[in-house]
């Protein structure tokens, strides 16, 4: 990694990979002088001597979420925010599905219409919302990087352990009870449907983007939320705890830019 400019792109389980490799960065140079600074949904970690830059830019879906007269609009069909935001990088990290099924206006719920090819909708087939922006955002790579200069990776579906019936257990079973992984290679529930649209969507682009593939690893990790240790105010079987998977994500991207 030495002498990179890496930036991460995405939601929360984007921010969790990064932590952890910042984590596993300064663990190898401890003594480094390193600076971490945050400014707005930017955060810089940075190695000068290693002449190494690892950046976070919290951007949930991607797309172009604008507030106009309306109300808050999320346009499928615009990215314009990647213009001032993703270029002059040595690589480039996306990821994006975690809040495309919240569907609380609010906190959860950041924007109130969806706009989609010109048209406004209140709601739609998010599964189908997902597909469209991620296509807006194929369109911007292919547009706008140049693999001489620039890689380019997306980061898996990030899996999530609120039903117990993807693992042979009851519907009320959560993370919160496990303490051990799953074995074998296969995951009993499947895969998300999120997963094949990613897979269709890199096969078809012009430029070459690597896919993360973390999801069926971090499936078997039922265990591995950070539900265990909130006691009893908190239920969260869609982070994870570090270390833990997120590390094994930052393994497979080591391999990749190594490659």
């Amino acid at each position: 990694m030495e002498g990179k400019k890496i930036l991460f792109v995405g939601d929360s389980i984007s921010l969790n990979m990064w932590q952890s490799l910042l984590c596993m960065v300064h663990a190898a140079v401890p003594q480094s002088n390193y600076a971490l600074k945050s400014v707005g949904n930017h955060s810089i970690f940075s190695l000068p001597e290693f002449r190494i830059s690892l950046e976070y830019s919290h951007n949930v879906y991607l797309v172009d979420m604008v507030k106009e007269d309306i109300g808050v609009v999320l346009k499928l069909d615009s990215i314009v925010n990647g213009n001032y935001s993703w270029k002059g990088y040595d690589v480039l990290i996306f990821n994006s599905w975690h809040w495309w099924v919240h569907t609380s206006k609010g906190k959860n719920q950041p924007w109130e219409f969806i706009e989609s090819n010109g048209k406004i909708y209140e709601d739609m087939d998010r599964l189908m919302a997902f597909k469209e922006a991620l296509t807006t955002w194929s369109k911007w790579i292919d547009s706008n990087v140049d693999p001489l200069t620039c890689q380019v990776l997306f980061q898996g579906i990030s899996p999530v352990h609120y039903d117990g019936r993807e693992w042979n257990r009851s519907v009320s079973t959560t993370c919160k009870e496990e303490k051990t992984p799953l074995n074998g290679t296969t995951y009993p529930g499947g895969l998300p449907a999120a997963v094949g649209i990613v897979k269709q969507l890199l096969k078809s682009m012009v430029k070459p983007v690597s896919l993360l593939d973390i999801t069926t690893l971090s499936q078997l990790r039922k265990d591995g939320h950070p539900s265990v240790y909130y006691g009893e105010s908190g239920n969260d079987c869609s982070h994870w705890c570090l270390a833990g998977p997120p590390d094994a994500w930052n393994e497979i991207l080591f391999a990749l830019l190594s490659n």
